[in-house]
């Protein structure tokens, strides 16, 4: 097992936080990878701040919010990225990769979509026109003790399960169910991307793998019900932490490869295709 395998393994969607503070060198450490640059497979380049509740409440004279879901935490990861083509996917890469990062420190997060206070967040952060602020997450480290919402949320999602090969992984034209066994040295990526958060753990991610076998085609089954609200980009988010997951485990697998737009994948009436990875060996 890759050391990246561990770490996604180890990471779960943490409500309830203790009161001790984040070590200097802990924080030091992940705010420089904040602050650093950050780009997407599809070229978006997205924002990341720390946002601090009671130093920012002090500054604008607001409270900022999570409705109660969040309990104890007092700092916040927050992202702002253009709105263009592919952009929630390059987002929800990137922030994955910080998001994991902190998982390896020590510290717990939970990515949060819809319950928070979108405006006050924007206004702590800055947000500049032109730009969205799709999602904010928790920082600190996790509570000996869940809170009675956090163990209703993580039921009514059913958070500790995850959909089996069989509905998310294919191959060749005909969709037919990919086996680990069949995957071969995919094996590890994929099993990697069928533990990926999502937003109410829909995993709307499908992945083809090609006849050839190094290529692999990503597509999104999004929800009628994200659809109606007007929240489908949260799925796109999702598929972009599925990629950011496949990426980083066939980079420490050795397994040189590139995300490309595909004109030769197939097309399905009921996915949406998103970007496919090409490998190089």
């Amino acid at each position: 097992m890759t050391q990246i395998s561990a770490i996604i393994k180890k990471r779960y969607s943490c409500r309830t936080y203790s009161d001790r503070p984040i070590e200097d060198k802990i924080l030091q450490e992940f705010s420089t990878l904040v602050n650093a640059d950050h780009i997407g497979p599809f070229g978006n380049k997205p924002q990341f701040k720390l946002i601090n509740l009671d130093a920012a409440a002090s500054q604008r004279g607001g409270k900022l919010g999570t409705y109660g879901v969040i309990k104890n935490a007092r700092l916040f990861l927050a992202g702002a990225i253009k709105d263009k083509p592919n952009a929630m996917e390059d987002y929800g890469y990137c922030k994955e990769l910080l998001i994991l990062k902190a998982t390896d420190l020590g510290l717990g997060t939970c990515w949060l979509g819809g319950t928070f206070q979108s405006g006050e967040f924007a206004n702590a952060f800055g947000l500049q026109e032109g730009y969205r602020l799709p999602t904010v997450s928790p920082l600190g480290y996790a509570a000996g003790k869940k809170s009675l919402t956090e163990k209703v949320m993580r039921s009514f999602a059913d958070s500790n399960n995850r959909k089996p090969w069989s509905e998310i992984f294919f191959w060749g034209d005909s969709f037919t169910p990919l086996t680990p066994q069949a995957a071969g040295i995919y094996e590890e990526a994929l099993e990697n991307v069928r533990l990926a958060p999502s937003a109410s753990n829909k995993q709307p991610w499908r992945i083809l793998q090609d006849a050839e076998k190094n290529i692999f085609h990503f597509y999104l089954e999004r929800s009628l019900q994200y659809k109606i609200i007007g929240i489908s980009s949260l799925q796109d988010i999702d598929l972009g932490i599925a990629m950011s997951h496949f990426s980083l485990t066939v980079g420490e697998l050795g397994l040189k490869g590139k995300w490309k737009t595909n004109a030769r994948a197939p097309r399905v009436k009921s996915l949406d295709y998103i970007a496919s990875w090409q490998g190089e060996h």
